[in-house]
């Protein structure tokens, strides 16, 4: 097969649901062997679609991060540049693993379910708002937006007065086909408001997950440059703001349109935990998988991954492999055993996944018993999806009770 004949990389949804991953996977997948494709950003790439064979190639160190995970849909993207400098993303080997051990106390188990009462209130708090307002209400702007951007600025210590130009910029940046010009005057504006954020950490240390990293690098003897904090907060900031505020709207989307389901959540909040993991692998909204950089000849099931070659994890793919999932296209809450690979897997595994877990948990328990009758305001064919960002969502959901 030469490059110009080779299969176009995955990216329409099939029409009949929104929530299903890209209909071209299917194919993929039924071709046994990793397949080439044609990418957005104008090389070829290897796909991995299996559950199996996503965990595998993940946890492979001959697989380099150094691009950024949705590179390979990016038009003319720059796939020549080096990692930056603090990007616990594209970063590998010693220096990645030298960021995660200064960060990975503030994001473990313990340290976020000691905040998950100052999560429920800020929910409830949103909520008591949405109730005194009264329906119909946008939903992403009312509720789902504002609750992870809280949560992540309160954590770093970003003043929240700032959340609408940080809401913004952070729109800007995960976008696929916005402006040029409006997408580098967000970045370097958000760059800026963290480079004072960060020396206003380093001369006066606060109660906060910013000045905690700073005072642990320099504990450890891993004392972290400017560059390098700016790097970190910029990640933590857009990752721990979009993901949750696109899965919380989505989410909500879903189980309104499987009532059963939606009643079953409602009537035992218990089950918040599990439905919460069945909605991560259902939706999967990193839509268009992680993209590597081979670094080492590996097999990669019956074919050779040369070095220099590229790969495409479709994380939403795997997530609904047949042969690990059962009736993977369904969603059920009360689904248990096989963990999920929505926050990828190996060394790069999302490093916030247990602050989305007590978030997402604690809107499932709260919101649907809190306004029983929430139901969609608009007939569902209008609301529009955000097919060209990196995370999936909804661009708006109306609501009324």
């Amino acid at each position: 097969m030469t490059e110009n004949t080779r299969p176009a990389f995955p990216t329409e949804r099939p029409s009949g649901c929104p929530f299903d991953p890209a209909s071209g996977y299917t194919a993929l997948r039924e071709r046994v062997a990793p397949t080439k494709v044609s990418t957005p950003a104008g090389v070829d790439a290897w796909v991995v679609t299996g559950y199996d064979e996503v965990k595998t190639v993940l946890r492979d160190d001959r697989l380099s991060s150094r691009l950024a995970p949705s590179d390979h849909v990016v038009v003319d993207a720059d796939l020549d540049r080096v990692a930056q400098a603090g990007s616990v993303l594209q970063l590998d080997g010693q220096e990645h693993r030298r960021l995660r051990r200064v960060l990975a106390t503030e994001f473990s188990v313990k340290r976020m379910e000691a905040y998950r009462p100052r999560v429920a209130q800020l929910i409830d708090e949103h909520i008591d708002a949405m109730l005194a307002h009264g329906g119909p209400i946008d939903l992403v702007e009312a509720f789902a937006l504002p609750i992870p951007s809280l949560v992540i600025c309160e954590l770093l210590g970003v003043p929240y007065e700032d959340r609408a130009e940080f809401q913004a910029r952070s729109a800007l940046l995960v976008s696929i086909d916005g402006d040029p010009e409006e997408t580098m005057a967000a970045s370097e504006g958000l760059g800026q408001f963290i480079t004072g954020l960060v020396l206003a950490k380093q001369a006066k240390r606060d109660d906060d997950m910013l000045s905690r990293i700073i005072s642990r690098g320099e504990e450890m003897g891993a004392d972290l440059t400017v560059e390098e904090l700016v790097m970190i907060g910029f990640t933590l900031l857009i990752a721990g703001h979009e993901t949750t505020a696109n899965m919380i709207a989505l989410s909500t989307l879903a189980l309104l349109r499987e009532p059963g389901q939606l009643e079953l959540v409602r009537e035992k909040p218990e089950l918040a935990g599990t439905a919460v993991e069945e909605l991560l692998r259902y939706l999967s909204v990193v839509q268009f998988g992680v993209f590597r950089h081979v670094t080492g000849d590996m097999p990669a099931g019956p074919a050779t991954l040369e070095a220099g070659d590229y790969l495409v994890a479709a994380l939403s793919a795997a997530n609904r492999d047949a042969s690990v999932f059962e009736d993977p296209d369904e969603l059920d809450v009360t689904r248990t055993g096989t963990a999920h690979v929505a926050f990828g897997f190996g060394p790069h595994q999302c490093l916030g996944q247990q602050l989305a877990r007590v978030e997402l948990q604690e809107v499932f328990s709260r919101l649907y018993t809190r306004i029983p009758t929430l139901r969609l305001a608009v007939p569902f064919e209008d609301i529009q999806f955000k097919d060209n960002t990196l995370v999936y969502g909804v661009q708006a959901l109306p609501v009324t009770w």
